[in-house]
């Protein structure tokens, strides 16, 4: 077993939205930062086939409940924002507050820092164009939505970077873990954390496995940020034995159908208008997906004539806010199951999401099976961790999805990077 230098500030294990701000915040500041990430650091290339190595690959990025329902998660430097549709939406700032969390002026800051803005009406494309419209004359407030995206990069018919942006139009957490490097953090790709390392009740380093070699790494300041998934894992192997439990995950589904006047182009930007029904508990956007995708989804709904049809297909997802429930295993298996509420949810989402594609011309109307994105809630705040994101365990911190309290319906990627910038202030006040 092999043992790397002691003279680093801090761990952070996974390079997602609230780690990769905590190693960049904390390098912007002079800290020395090793990063530890599981998946590979590979240049982007759009491609699907990197695309599935970092989002589809069962029993590692692709997980099953016991319902069969797929969970997916990111695991690539820069972790499930590679991956998603860069949009970003409203902060649950009440809910946090609530909770001794106030982050109000880390997103302020975030937005004079990062490209936060409804797309220019040049890129919103005629997939998006058409619901909005169909939505609109039905009475819902679709509007335009906030996203993470450099609009000045952005070039006509450059196709959207489901898989990975080699162009950097949409931000991702991999350009924070970049910019980290390039002021002096250390990434390690390949690193699977197991365990945090104790000395009695303070956390001193963490142990790894990288091409089947156990290594241990050691610093006064340990950032789990490994997902809501990766982290309770690595928790509850610490002696935590509480995490991992009553968490939730965004359950979701496809409506699809087709139509014969529109051509949807490959640089059809996804999530770019939509509306949230808070009181009913789900909200709708446009989604469009690229060609493997469009098939893979056609298949599970067993609608095998739809698996060619991506360039007529229209398509709303509908994504609800789930209850707290279930359980992770210690190898992070996923037990939980969907309840009749959230399926009483979807089927209304779904049932609205039909009237507004047959009001843009859609035929062949089906929706996808279920999948779920997001999850959180497995070492909440004022549970496992306390306001600061620290454990039982002194110098032992979490900022990911892990540590939200409560399920609100939406993805997380603002809250996570205030989360992050937050408790990369913190670290810094403790070790001044």
């Amino acid at each position: 077993m092999k043992t790397l230098p002691k003279e680093i500030a801090a761990i952070v294990v996974g390079t997602g939205p609230g780690g990769a701000t905590v190693a960049r915040d904390l390098t912007k500041n002079h800290q020395r930062v090793l990063m530890l990430e599981w998946g590979d650091d590979a240049p982007l290339t759009g491609g699907a086939l990197q695309g599935i190595k970092s989002l589809l690959v069962p029993g590692r990025s692709l997980l099953f409940t016991p319902q069969l329902l797929g969970l997916v998660r990111g695991i690539t430097t820069g972790g499930s924002s590679v991956l998603n549709y860069a949009t970003a939406f409203p902060v649950p700032f009440d809910m946090l507050a609530s909770y001794g969390v106030d982050i109000r002026q880390e997103v302020k800051a975030l937005r004079e820092e990062l490209p936060v803005a409804p797309l220019k009406d040049e890129m919103v494309g005629p997939m998006s164009r058409r619901i909005m419209e169909c939505a609109r004359d039905l009475g819902y407030d679709w509007q335009k939505l906030d996203k993470l995206m450099y609009q000045d990069r952005w070039m006509p018919g450059t196709p959207f970077g489901h898989y990975g942006d080699p162009h950097e139009v949409k931000w991702s957490a991999r350009m924070f873990a970049h910019e980290a490097m390039a002021k002096g953090a250390t990434l390690i790709n390949g690193a699977r954390v197991t365990r945090v390392l104790l000395d009695g009740r303070c956390a001193v380093g963490v142990e790894f496995v990288r091409k089947g070699e156990k290594k241990r790494a050691f610093a006064p300041r340990i950032v789990l940020s490994a997902g809501g998934i990766g982290t309770p894992v690595i928790l509850r192997a610490s002696g935590i034995e509480g995490a991992g439990f009553d968490f939730f995950f965004d359950p979701l589904i496809g409506v699809r159908g087709t139509v014969r006047d529109i051509d949807v182009p490959t640089s059809e930007i996804p999530m770019s208008a939509g509306v949230h029904l808070a009181d009913e508990g789900y909200m709708m956007t446009d989604m469009a997906h690229p060609f493997f995708t469009t098939a893979l989804f056609a298949a599970g709904a067993l609608r095998f004539d739809q698996m060619g049809a991506r360039r007529c297909t229209l398509q709303i997802m509908v994504k609800a806010k789930d209850e707290l429930g279930g359980r992770l295993t210690n190898t992070g298996g996923v037990r939980k199951m969907l309840g009749k509420a959230e399926k009483s949810k979807l089927q209304r989402g779904y049932e609205r999401a039909r009237a507004i594609l047959k009001r843009a011309g859609a035929r062949e109307i089906f929706r996808t099976q279920y999948l779920a994105a997001h999850p959180g809630g497995t070492a909440k705040i004022s549970d496992l961790v306390d306001s600061n994101l620290m454990t039982a365990y002194d110098n032992l911190f979490v900022c990911d999805c892990s540590v939200i309290p409560q399920a609100w319906g939406l993805p997380p990627s603002m809250t996570l990077i205030a989360l992050g910038k937050r408790l990369a202030t913190h670290l810094l006040r403790k070790s001044a």
